[in-house]
């Protein structure tokens, strides 16, 4: 029913738009858009969801961070559109996504969010991974892509350190 594409510079716009549609005013205040400012997201990762008429139902984006020493992926933000919620449209994109960066090595995956919505893709609480102030210390997630990926992964989450190619 949906098309999943890699996200274009072309999209860009419409994706922010959607951004702003499905979150509160003032999302890029937040803690985890301090670690985003200035670093590429994961262009190989982004995707867009078009529905048989080329309209944009949903997008997720990945952004490359620190913790510790260790290089991780920040999901986020992903949404639908609101005539479009409730489909698993969020799941298969989410589900996809995570696919094609297991498929480039990444290890590992965080976000904000709610645990119980994200537990059905494998996100646990991360114990001693520290994101930036304000955020709740229950809501910092993580998913392994590989076994073991997050055992001994500690410390503060900061803006990526350029550990790898975002290209991969």
């Amino acid at each position: 029913m949906y098309e999943l594409k890699l996200e274009t510079a072309r999209d860009v716009h419409e994706v922010e738009a959607l951004f702003d549609l499905c979150f509160a005013p003032g999302r890029e205040a937040l803690s985890s858009y301090r670690l985003r400012d200035d670093v590429p997201s994961v262009a190989a990762l982004n995707q867009v969801a078009r529905d048989p008429d080329g309209i944009l139902a949903g997008a997720i984006r990945f952004w490359p961070v620190s913790v510790g020493r260790a290089d991780a992926l920040l999901l986020g933000p992903v949404a639908v559109h609101p005539t479009r919620q409730g489909e698993g449209l969020a799941a298969q994109l989410i589900q996809h996504a995570m696919a094609r960066a297991a498929a480039r090595q990444w290890d590992r995956v965080m976000l904000v969010g709610d645990a119980p919505y994200y537990a059905r893709f494998g996100f646990e609480k991360l114990s001693g991974v520290v994101m930036p102030p304000p955020t709740n210390p229950d809501r910092v997630l993580g998913h392994a892509l590989t076994p073991s990926a997050w055992e001994g992964i500690a410390g503060d989450v900061t803006r990526w350190a350029g550990g790898r190619a975002l290209s991969d």
